[in-house]
């Protein structure tokens, strides 16, 4: 992963791209894309459709070796797709970058465009050795 900025407009426009379509169903096919960098990219940008989409107040993405990988929605607790070990750890690294969050714990507020329409989003992250969770709270 590059340059955060680039990452940050990548993500915004996979969004547009992506915004007629069903997220969840768009995600549970990300963890068969061959190019990880860019499955985690579109990961994120249908993970805050989704979340836009159905009034979530939170989705999660955690992973670590002894559970594996475990994204949760909670707006009524649900279990969302996985994309895998390996795009999950991109994905995490990517919020982590667009975000500019350093440390074993850091939250931030993201401005985030879609459309005509901007938003600030609430980003935490966790890191404590393997165990890595990011978490995207919506307004």
């Amino acid at each position: 992963m590059k340059d955060a900025v680039n990452l940050h407009q990548k993500v915004q426009g996979l969004c547009d791209c992506f915004a007629t379509n069903d997220p969840l169903k768009e995600m549970s096919q990300v963890k068969n894309d061959s190019d990880t960098d860019e499955a985690a990219l579109k990961w994120i940008a249908l993970a805050i459709l989704h979340g836009i989409n159905s009034n979530a107040k939170e989705i999660t993405i955690s992973n670590s070796p002894g559970d594996g990988v475990k994204v949760t929605a909670e707006y009524r607790k649900a279990d969302l797709p996985s994309p895998g070990s390996p795009i999950a750890e991109k994905i995490i690294n990517a919020v982590r970058e667009i975000s500019h969050l350093e440390g074993t714990k850091a939250e931030t507020t993201l401005a985030f465009g879609i459309r005509n329409n901007s938003m600030d989003l609430k980003i935490k992250s966790k890191h404590e050795g393997d165990d890595q969770k990011i978490s995207i709270n919506f307004p």
